[in-house]
């Protein structure tokens, strides 16, 4: 029997950060609707993205890379993803999620960790207690080049 996804809409994910912008500081408002709107269609199509390591790993680096908003955006995708595992009964996993997505997101917004390199980490966070040696070394190198 195939897994049923729960996805949130858009209005849902821009009230969300607007809260988080409300309590953690910086600019309120959206840079593009359609950037924001795209992601969250697009993880729906279980073709593309069939596991929820594939939709949250597109959901997150969608929303870092493509500036849907003006300000936030890195915390927005840890939000979001974290919100997306828990509504999908993942809810085990978003404590290290919340912990350990910090700076992978920024070294994702500096180019420095890739979308499959990303896909590994988040596969990891999810089903593993902690990172691999071999994972924690291509962590290493993407972010000392």
């Amino acid at each position: 029997m195939d897994e049923i996804i729960l996805y949130f809409d858009i209005a849902h994910a821009v009230e969300f950060h607007d809260w988080i912008i409300e309590n953690s500081g910086g600019l309120a408002g959206i840079n593009n609707l359609g950037l924001l709107e795209s992601p969250l269609e697009h993880i729906q199509n279980d073709n593309y993205y069939p596991k929820i390591e594939d939709k949250l790993t597109h959901l997150v680096l969608s929303i870092i890379k493509f500036h849907a908003f003006v300000d936030g955006n890195k915390r927005s995708s840890i939000a979001l993803g974290s919100y997306f595992l828990e509504l999908n009964g993942y809810d085990y996993s978003v404590k290290k999620i919340l912990l350990e997505m910090e700076n992978i997101a920024v070294w994702v917004a500096e180019g420095k960790i890739s979308k499959q390199l990303l896909a590994y980490i988040i596969e990891s966070l999810i089903y593993e207690d902690d990172f691999s040696e071999s994972l924690k070394l291509r962590i290493l190198f993407a972010i000392s080049d």
